[in-house]
């Protein structure tokens, strides 16, 4: 156990963000496999692949050790940064640093070349890294960014929801099955690890990460800020194919196949315009389909910035789960 000291008064310094570049970094992670393995199967069997397009990155994020250098890992400056905006800021980290850091990975074993690159010529070394994780976003994380954003915001959302109707501590309370908040401290559950750690008058900054999945990742020493990436409520849901036919099923006889096709969709957050383009609905029938799953407490709906997201309750989860063939 980990208890990491963040009493009331921190509260009134939290804040919210969502990284392109922690999705990155945490999907790196998710290709080792892990508790979250069978959600992700058929994204790791499409990604697998390509890794060996993007050498540098292999060997930089899926050494031996299972390590992710901190520069690469910042904490995001607003609260939703761009992939480019992110890449920025990691070209300007200090190339001593960025040794120090990747030659860390490789400790006790025999490095790559791409490795030994970043000793010999680190400017270079670090351009081919961040050029092959823009190659790399674009093949793994693309395709689910929307979802992936989407689940963030309602997240972000939700939560600001909860603290303004029960107070600010709803903020922290209930935030992972790893987590819990005693009112003066988190306490992370990491196995064989233990210790006590401090905000020392830093911003604590919480980034809901699709793929943190079950994990919990602690950033506690960044001089940028401390940090906690979490998943959002419903992660599983962000790999679940939403191409299922429901015509045929009984979801599709108690609903009507149009609507029983929103409240599948709805496994991800989407706002009316997204239901209309995926289902070819009008804006006007998807308003209507979508107002009448929420009155009939199978979705739910929360808004992130202009946007109003819904996705299902876990009642509508449930009605869902038990149509599946």
């Amino acid at each position: 156990m980990i208890e990491w000291e963040f009493g009331v008064a921190d509260l009134a310094r939290l804040r919210f963000a969502h990284s392109p570049l922690a999705e990155v970094v945490a999907s790196a992670f998710a290709l080792r496999g892990g508790a979250d393995r069978w959600l992700q199967t058929s994204w790791r069997s499409r990604v697998t692949p390509s890794l060996p397009n993007w050498p540098t990155f292999r060997a930089v994020l899926l050494g031996p050790r299972g390590y992710a250098p901190d520069f690469l890992t910042p904490v995001p400056r607003t609260g939703r940064p761009t992939l480019a905006q992110e890449l920025a800021d990691v070209a300007a980290t200090p190339l001593d640093q960025v040794v120090e850091q990747v030659v860390a990975g490789w400790a006790g074993h025999d490095a790559p070349p791409e490795i030994d690159r970043f000793v010999r010529d680190p400017r270079a070394a670090l351009a081919e890294l961040l050029a092959e994780i823009r190659g790399y976003f674009t093949v793994a994380i693309e395709p689910l960014w929307p979802r992936l954003r989407a689940a963030a915001d309602v997240e972000i959302a939700t939560r600001a929801r909860a603290a303004s109707e029960y107070g600010a501590r709803m903020l922290v309370d209930g935030l992972h099955a790893k987590l819990d908040w005693t009112g003066s401290a988190l306490l992370l559950r990491y196995p064989h690890k233990q210790g006590r750690w401090s905000l020392d008058g830093h911003d604590l900054t919480l980034l809901p990460i699709g793929f943190a999945g079950s994990e919990v990742y602690a950033m506690p020493d960044s001089p940028a800020g401390r940090a906690l990436w979490y998943a959002p409520r419903g992660f599983g849901n962000l790999w679940t194919s939403d191409q299922r036919s429901t015509a045929d099923r009984p979801l599709s006889a108690l609903l009507g196949p149009t609507r029983a096709a929103v409240l599948t969709l709805l496994a991800a957050p989407h706002s009316t315009s997204d239901v209309a383009a995926r289902l070819g609905l009008a804006a006007g029938t998807a308003s209507h389909h979508l107002t009448t799953l929420r009155n009939a407490g199978l979705a739910s709906a929360a808004r992130a910035g202009r946007r109003l997201l819904y996705q299902r309750t876990l009642l509508g989860d449930q009605l869902t789960e038990a149509d599946r063939p």
